[in-house]
């Protein structure tokens, strides 16, 4: 992350006379809002595959399946068979489902802090890479998920982040753009991608820090 972004997105004293109060908060979903682990995943798909762990791992993320799921050009049926290809797994479709939706925890200091912003009539916004898989079981297990204005799905839009197409998407969707976009997400280069665009960050760190951040955005009392 360059010295100008950290400094956008760490640095606290400065930004209550600097920085204009955001008009809406924008919300990344993994290692934001649910912690995930996708080790869960592999260690309990290996037991019905013949592959080991590690070798499914690499299946998801050093190949190009979970990137073409995650932009919507695979179906979710498409997706287990092209896994089941490639891993010898025997399950059957809903127990390929199962094993990658139960991967996320809740992080209860920043669903609080969305409860805060919606009690104070803050609009708020969810900007995800994910697939349909996750948030079905997400919208069926956290209640939380349901009370946001809107939400922007790298899935539903053939483009993941830090791709500029998916972040004017959020624009219009969020009906502002700029220093008015207060946006909150784990990844450096989603951040500086929004930075460039004149949007507010905070890189989420720890829970604690991102709250002491946007207290100094004014937003909370």
């Amino acid at each position: 992350m360059n010295k100008e972004v950290h400094v956008v997105a760490s640095k606290e004293a400065p930004l209550k006379s600097a920085v204009q109060a955001p008009k809406v908060v924008v919300f990344d979903l993994g290692k934001v809002l649910l912690d995930f682990d996708y080790s869960i995943a592999c260690r309990r798909f290996a037991e019905k595959s013949r592959v080991s762990p590690e070798e499914a791992h690499h299946l998801l993320h050093n190949t190009t399946l979970l990137y073409n799921f995650e932009t919507g050009q695979l179906t979710s049926r498409q997706f287990y068979e092209r896994m089941q290809e490639g891993s010898g797994f025997f399950g059957d479709e809903r127990e390929f489902q199962t094993i990658f939706q139960e991967i996320f925890t809740p992080i209860p200091e920043m669903i609080s802090l969305h409860a805060t912003l919606r009690a104070q009539g803050i609009p708020t916004f969810i900007f995800s890479n994910t697939n349909d898989i996750a948030i079905e079981y997400i919208r069926e297990r956290f209640s939380f998920f349901s009370l946001f204005d809107n939400y922007v799905l790298s899935y539903q839009h053939g483009a993941m982040k830090p791709q500029p197409k998916l972040y004017e998407v959020v624009e219009k969707t969020v009906g502002c753009r700029g220093a008015k976009i207060l946006y909150i997400d784990d990844r450096p280069e989603n951040i500086e991608a929004g930075a460039r665009r004149g949007w507010q960050v905070i890189l989420q760190e720890h829970p604690d820090r991102t709250l002491d951040q946007v207290k100094a955005r004014g937003l909370l009392a």
